[in-house]
Formats: C-alpha cells, sequence, structure tokens
C-alpha cells in the first residue's frame, strides 16, 4: 500500500528570501541522508493555501517507513537545528499523511 506524507508550512512574506535559503539546506540535508528520502516540494498557484505556502511530500510503501521517516526527522539533530530557524518564518504548519485507495485489495 501507498502512503503520502505532507508538510504544510505558510510563511510570512517578509521573509520568503530567508525562508528559502533555509529550504535549501533541508534539500542538501536530504541529498547527503539517503534515509530521509528526497521529497518534492510544491508552491500553490491556485487553491486553498495561500502562495507562501510550502508543501513537502513524499510517497511511501508503508504506514511504518512514512511514520519511521517522521522519528528519523525528530532525532536528526542537523533537521532540528533548522527547523528552529525556519520556524521564525512560519505563520502555521501542519502534517498530513494519506493512504492511497485502491479497490483491487
Amino acid at each position: 500500500m501507498v502512503y503520502k506524507l505532507r508538510f504544510v508550512q505558510t510563511f510570512d512574506k517578509k521573509n520568503e528570501e530567508a525562508f528559502w535559503a533555509l529550504e535549501k539546506k533541508f534539500m542538501e540535508l536530504e541529498e547527503k541522508t539517503p534515509e530521509l528520502k528526497r521529497g518534492n516540494r510544491y508552491v500553490p498557484m491556485m487553491g486553498r493555501e495561500p502562495t507562501n505556502t510550502l508543501v513537502w511530500e513524499a510517497e511511501y510503501n508503508s504506514l511504518e517507513e512514512a511514520m519511521n521517516v517522521i522519528g528519523l526527522l525528530e532525532n536528526n539533530d542537523e533537521h532540528s537545528e533548522l527547523l528552529q530557524q525556519q520556524i521564525a518564518y512560519m505563520r502555521d504548519t501542519y502534517v498530513e499523511l494519506y493512504r492511497l485507495m485502491s479497490w483491487s485489495e
């Protein structure tokens, strides 16, 4: 079964450059830490979320794998340090987890 993990972060427009500079560091961390799995990043063009929102998402083959990644992030000192810096620019953040629906199961 496939699961999609999403992190949604709305940031202050006035701090956009600093927010994206830190996000680049998160990308570098993903590249050098394969067990974190590189996610895709999206910025809304239209929809419910404002354009000053980052949506990070990645797919996993099991619920256990998705939950393990959350644990890895919580226990990664470099990730925690970057997140503490980025929180200063955030207005809102939340986590979503989806299960792919399949009627053939």
